[in-house]
């Protein structure tokens, strides 16, 4: 049987996205320029499968997409299927770890992974991401702490961190 991949546009405060869910979870939440880069990604990440665009379906899925760009701190309780190899999966649950409002270095999460030689390949994982916020590589930065690459682009990282860090201030105030 085929999988079926659904999907639909949205609109958020740090522009728009595609967000694209299997009968299992949210596998995809991409920022989108141009917009059909991620539809097209789709295709190759998911060749075999049916992709149907399912804007009624997922209405209620897009809308908490939205509000988390402007509360990146909030846990929405969405369902994820996160696609990746063995090490992107054990990178990418490390991410999750990380607490809101905070950063890592790529090498403190190699070394929590106890690999602490493997900085680059963590950086890698992260460049896999294709779940936005959720899967928080926006949180990993370089060593020095400075801003380091983002899939989605350098303002949207800082964005996202300022967010997260004033929603964490806001709580402890």
């Amino acid at each position: 049987m085929t999988e079926t991949i659904r999907y639909a546009w949205g609109k958020s405060s740090l522009g728009e996205f595609v967000a694209a869910c299997s009968a299992r979870g949210l596998v995809s939440f991409e920022f989108a320029e141009p917009i059909s880069a991620p539809i097209v990604a789709l295709g190759a990440r998911f060749p075999e499968a049916q992709r149907v665009a399912d804007a009624a379906g997922l209405a209620g899925l897009v809308e908490r997409l939205a509000a988390l760009v402007d509360h990146p701190a909030r846990d929405p309780g969405i369902t994820l299927d996160p696609r990746g190899s063995a090490h992107e999966q054990r990178v990418w649950n490390a991410l999750r770890q990380i607490p809101a409002g905070q950063t890592a270095g790529y090498g403190d999460i190699a070394a929590r992974l106890g690999t602490p030689r493997e900085a680059r390949e963590v950086a890698e994982a992260c460049a896999a991401n294709t779940i936005a916020i959720l899967i928080p590589c926006h949180r990993v930065v370089k060593k020095d702490g400075s801003i380091s690459g983002y899939r989605w682009g350098f303002a949207r990282k800082r964005a996202l961190i300022a967010r997260e860090q004033k929603a964490v201030a806001f709580q402890l105030a």
